[in-house]
């Protein structure tokens, strides 16, 4: 911990450390759920502390309500290295967590009652990392180093730390709406606890909405596994921000990845290998399939520069559609090549595809600043690939406590004229998005993550409701209820037929302050739940675009 010893202590006697809320504090050690523990159930009302190694013992089922804290000691009492929730083979964890009510994994010192880092003595994003371990999840599924294998960071002799079998199918559980924070651990060399670490786990598996937050090295590592996933934020990792190897799958979408500017920290945005050293070719190969990425670097004015947007090594392989990277210091794409067999092999045979991809460097956007490599040169002009070197006209990048982070493409944006790689056919898992990048017009980070917590995004949050079984006889854009109002507000609209949707805020200066819609949407009745906290007090003006038809009205913000 990077804070005073006497600011500490200050905060243990005040309780900030404690408790919050009223809510109870239960330490959790690894004796305290065994394999004959059943059903464990951890309530919002009060506060767990992991404290060292905690293994959930196959076949217990952890259950999290939504709303949970779960912290972390720094320091653990029983000798540990860190402080660690492990989800063991055959064990299950369901952690939903809901927009509003995330489930949160933090520091032992952060107050998660408090609005930001900068009302919280006892953490400060932009210097505290690596204060636990994280969250480890083990599964069954097919590994192509050996039949199975301890994971990183943990007890070469413990055997609960084993990951890896015969079932792609394999269901470890449920986690939606949860921000990891303060975490990262290096063990020794070459072995390090992650943000969230995932290995071998099957497809039987759900991972949405997943906030891994200033980990001191990766955000998310997957050793192997056949796992979907949907909705995964990493933000400011002191390496990796997406690390894969020992043969990872799988079906991916809306991945957003963000490195820090200030303090220079910050590897690669995707690091990405197929097997260890003496087993490269073994199959299954690293093939993910990843559609809708955001991936942000550190930027050109970084204190350290080196950060490449994606490398491919060791034999690494997987496929990336409709994405956007942008704001890499170093390069976009590096491919390892050489003697023998390597990722350069990958690319030529089809083991690596980037498709339909939106590259741009804002310190001269020209194919050699993209890629050094004359190769990967001709793959990304290769018109039949469908890449384009274009400023993909986001909103605004920012990293900082001023909610200046917003990473939708602005409605000139190339991400949503240019040509778009089809889903593949009679495929269920891919949410259908008509452009380029994680976001459209909602930032679905607001409202559960620490990134909104600690005010760097716009506050701007928006959902959208809709009910087709009653088709309306026209367009209709009805008056916004309840108005006045402070900071949320629900506006309904109507449409007789499908269309493409624009719903547009305006201020009184006919400036554009908000997107909250935009898209092809079906005839039926809509509720758009409107959150301004981002914005200051004032009258303001709403339109709907639809079709032929163009409605405007009028709404006041009163805070």
């Amino acid at each position: 911990m990077k804070k005073y010893l006497f600011l500490l202590l200050l905060l243990v006697s005040t309780g900030f450390v404690s408790a919050q809320s009223g809510r109870s504090e239960i330490v959790i050690k690894d004796a305290d759920i065994t394999a004959t523990s059943g059903t464990v159930n951890w309530t919002k009302d009060n506060v767990y502390v992991l404290d060292g190694y905690v293994y959930v013992e196959a076949p217990t089922v952890l259950n999290i309500e939504a709303g949970t804290v779960i912290k972390a000691k720094e320091t653990p009492s029983t000798g540990d290295v860190a402080s660690v929730l492990i989800i063991t083979r055959g064990a299950k964890i369901y952690a939903e967590g809901t927009p509003t009510q995330p489930i949160i994994f933090t520091s032992e010192y952060d107050n998660t009652d408090l609005p930001d880092d900068g009302t919280d003595p006892g953490v400060d994003f932009r210097i505290d990392r690596g204060l636990w371990g994280g969250v480890v999840l083990l599964g069954k599924s097919v590994l192509n180093v050996a039949n199975e294998k301890v994971v990183e960071g943990l007890p070469a002799t413990d055997v609960r730390a084993l990951y890896g079998g015969n079932d792609d199918a394999d269901n470890s559980g449920v986690m939606k709406y949860v921000s990891i924070r303060y975490t990262g651990i290096t063990v020794e060399a070459n072995k390090e606890l992650q943000g969230l670490t995932v290995a071998c786990v099957g497809s039987g598996t759900t991972l949405e909405y997943i906030e891994t937050f200033t980990s001191d090295d990766d955000g998310f590592e997957f050793f192997g596994g056949t796992v979907n996933t949907k909705y995964l934020i990493s933000a400011f990792a002191t390496d990796d921000a997406f690390d894969y190897d020992q043969g990872f799958r799988g079906m991916h979408q809306f991945w957003f990845a963000i490195q820090s500017d200030s303090n220079g920290v910050g590897d690669h945005l995707g690091e990405f290998d197929s097997g260890d050293s003496g087993a490269l070719t073994n199959e299954p190969l690293s093939q993910p399939v990843i559609y809708n990425a955001t991936f942000i670097g550190k930027g050109a004015n970084s204190p350290n520069s080196g950060d490449i947007a994606i490398n491919y090594k060791e034999y690494g392989g997987g496929e990336f559609y409709n994405s956007i990277f942008t704001d890499f210091d170093k390069t976009g794409i590096k491919v390892d090549s050489g003697s023998g067999l390597t990722s350069y092999d990958r690319l030529m045979n089809g083991g690596i595809k980037l498709e339909n991809n939106i590259w741009f460097k804002s310190e001269g956007n020209t194919i050699s600043n993209i890629a050094a490599q004359s190769f990967v040169q001709n793959y990304l002009l290769n018109t039949t690939n469908n890449n384009s070197l274009v400023n993909p006209l986001l909103y605004s990048i920012g990293r900082d406590s001023d909610m200046n982070l917003d990473p939708r493409p602005q409605a000139s944006s190339p991400a949503y004229t240019l040509a778009t790689k089809a889903f593949p056919a009679g495929n269920t898992f891919y949410s259908e998005a008509d452009y380029y990048g994680a976001f459209d017009t909602d930032i679905w980070m607001n409202g559960w993550t620490a990134l909104y917590q600690n005010k760097i995004t716009n506050q701007i949050f928006t959902s959208v409701e809709g009910n087709k079984t009653e088709i309306p006889s026209d367009f209709e854009l009805s008056q916004n209820y309840p108005n006045p109002f402070n900071p949320t507000t629900k506006i309904n609209f109507s449409l007789p037929k499908d269309a493409n949707v624009r719903l547009t805020v305006y201020n009184v200066l006919g400036q554009e302050v908000a997107t909250l819609l935009q898209g092809y949407k079906s005839a039926g009745n809509y509720t758009v739940d409107f959150n301004a906290a981002g914005l200051a007090s004032g009258l303001y003006v709403y339109r709907l675009d639809a079709g032929n038809a163009s409605i405007v009205k009028k709404m006041t913000l009163l805070k």
